[in-house]
């Protein structure tokens, strides 16, 4: 089974499973036509963290998100006059992680060879594929960007002067020709599989790409901040930075465990959101399909003070005390603090009895989301590149046991000036970290964001079972509690969860520049029950409509009779399922 934001991965995926591939390879195949056929939601300059299991094992944890340069520090960021790190352009950059993340993927636990996996990106990249309609729409919103300031962009993105036609057939030569590089790199290594995978590593990191990078990132271009800025990533930053694997965080939910990425992602948010729940699982339910207002209520109330707790304490850091945010004694301490109204506060705890220390940013209070187009469900872009959490996801899980949760992200067109060379522009991640000093989050050389990318495992019996995720920023493990409580309180199967009615919070910092937020504010699917009872309760309710929020995707398996099951999306008639 694939289930992807994109029925053209989901395909490229599934033509491998049936060549005899197995997961990890359909997964990185999916992940790579993603980065062509999404070029808005993501791209080669960005990064891929994902969730695994090997037959039904332990899960584990793949880190494709690079780190900040060596020169990107907190001084150097405030000498150019900055408060923030810009949302678009070079200062934004961190090392590229998908290519290395992806492949390290396939080296260690696939069986295709590289160029099994990778011809079906080439492919499309070089004979083109049919725009969705929202690329387009992004490429419009930053014309005049790309005409005035990234011209590279423009000749890529603006042919003829215009932005494409959507259903169109579109191409990406120069893409094409830097992936035929890389795998002319790796197979002059020889026959061996693993061998040809080494080598285009290095050829990434050590060669042509990284030269490029850095010599394209001495040039400044204009940022989100109204500036041009240079880059600081260099060649020796992609050298110096390789993929890893590590243990996810987990916890226990009745028979059910939950694994997340670790703190220097949102992930633990989705945990300590169940966690809260927990105490009120006899209010939970859902009625036709749909949530009721009070299962809404609490679920948003919980989403505030895990959030919270996401803005103070979470981060790439050892300090981060994980095991006491987890614990049912802290989730019993904040739950007293839900109440039958909205709360307008942000409220982080003091696990341990440590206060919480917020950025300087976030005492100065909220500035209001409007500034970035208001509540929406779907990712927007400004003008000036600034973005709001465009990624994409693939799930996948295989005959022998094998699944994987993937979240690739960033290098989206409007993020960065697209390189000509290479055919695609860097990530900007950095964006989401602090330039104060000595928080969780802070900017330091060689330390990851805080990202919102948030794939999921859940295991029953010691086994990987459901690989599940969405795009979203932070409404990722919002959306993905409402899919979880849909299928585990609400007993839907996955495509009736994923369909079942969505919410969330716009209450606390967006990891998205200028990190806004709006107290209060809620944004729900109108098929929810009981809209006008939540603004009784205090929420100031905007009605989504009634498809407009989240791009779940999820795959499943019984380990007794061995039946796999998936279910993708339906809103914007993109997202797709597929199996046999």
């Amino acid at each position: 089974m694939v289930a992807s934001t994109h029925w053209l991965a989901s395909s490229a995926g599934m033509a491998v499973l049936e060549d005899g591939g197995n997961a990890f390879d359909a997964a990185v195949a999916a992940g790579f036509v993603l980065q062509v056929v999404e070029p808005h939601l993501n791209g080669p300059g960005g990064e891929v963290p994902a969730l695994f299991s090997v037959r039904g094992g332990a899960p584990r944890v793949l880190c494709g998100q690079g780190t900040a340069p060596a020169a990107a520090t907190p001084a150097h960021y405030r000498d150019l006059g900055l408060d923030l790190v810009p949302g678009s352009g070079l200062l934004a950059a961190t090392v590229p992680g998908a290519w290395d993340g992806w492949l390290t993927l396939l080296r260690d636990h696939g069986t295709k060879s590289l160029r099994e996996v990778l011809g079906h990106a080439i492919g499309y990249a070089r004979d083109g594929f049919p725009l969705l309609a929202r690329v387009p729409v992004t490429i419009a919103a930053v014309a005049d960007l790309f005409r005035d300031h990234w011209t590279t962009s423009a000749d890529l993105w603006l042919p003829g002067g215009k932005p494409p036609v959507a259903g169109e057939r579109f191409r990406n030569p120069k893409l094409a020709d830097t992936w035929e590089w890389l795998l002319a790199a790796g197979e002059a290594a020889g026959a061996d599989r693993e061998a040809q995978i080494e080598a285009a590593r290095r050829a990434w990191s050590q060669g042509f790409v990284a030269a490029q990078v850095e010599e394209f990132c001495r040039t400044a271009h204009r940022d989100d901040s109204g500036r041009d800025h240079a880059g600081v990533l260099t060649g020796q930053d992609m050298a110096g930075w390789e993929a890893s694997y590590e243990e996810p965080v987990t916890a226990d939910f009745g028979d059910w465990t939950v694994a997340k990425l670790g703190a220097w992602s949102q992930g633990p948010a989705l945990l300590q959101q169940l966690r809260l729940l927990e105490g009120f699982a006899d209010r939970l339910e859902y009625v036709d399909g749909a949530p009721t207002a009070e299962t809404v209520h609490l679920a948003v109330e919980c989403a505030k003070l895990a959030f919270a707790d996401r803005e103070a304490w979470y981060g790439d850091s050892a300090d981060v005390p994980l095991e006491a945010l987890l614990s049912r004694e802290y989730a019993a301490e904040r739950r007293a603090l839900v109440g039958e109204r909205a709360s307008l506060e942000l409220r982080p705890g003091a696990p341990g009895g440590v206060e919480a220390v917020l950025a300087q940013h976030i005492r100065r209070g909220p500035s209001l989301a409007e500034e970035l187009g208001g509540a929406v469900g779907e990712p927007t872009v400004s003008r000036t590149g600034a973005v709001r959490g465009d990624t994409v996801h693939v799930d996948v899980v295989d005959r022998w046991g094998n699944i994987v949760s993937a979240t690739p992200s960033g290098g989206w067109l409007q993020s960065s000036p697209t390189i000509p060379s290479l055919g695609f522009c860097l990530g900007s991640r950095a964006q989401m970290f602090w330039l104060d000093e000595g928080l969780p989050n802070s900017l330091a050389p060689g330390k990851r964001p805080r990202i919102t990318l948030s794939p999921s495992l859940a295991l029953r019996g010691g086994e990987a079972v459901l690989a599940f995720g969405t795009p979203g920023g932070d409404q990722q493990d919002q959306w993905q509690l409402g899919f979880w409580l849909a299928h585990a309180v609400g007993g839907m199967n996955l495509q009736e969860a994923i369909d079942s009615p969505m919410w969330h919070s716009n209450a606390f910092p967006s990891s998205f520049y200028p990190r806004a937020w709006t107290p209060g504010e809620l944004v729900v699917e109108s098929r929810a029950h009981g809209l006008d009872e939540l603004r009784e309760r205090g929420h100031s309710v905007v009605d989504a409509g009634p498809w407009a929020l989240g791009r779940m995707s999820a795959v499943s398996r019984d380990p007794r009779s061995g039946l796999l099951r998936a279910g993708a999306n339906a809103r914007g008639a993109q997202g797709y399922a597929v199996g046999r």
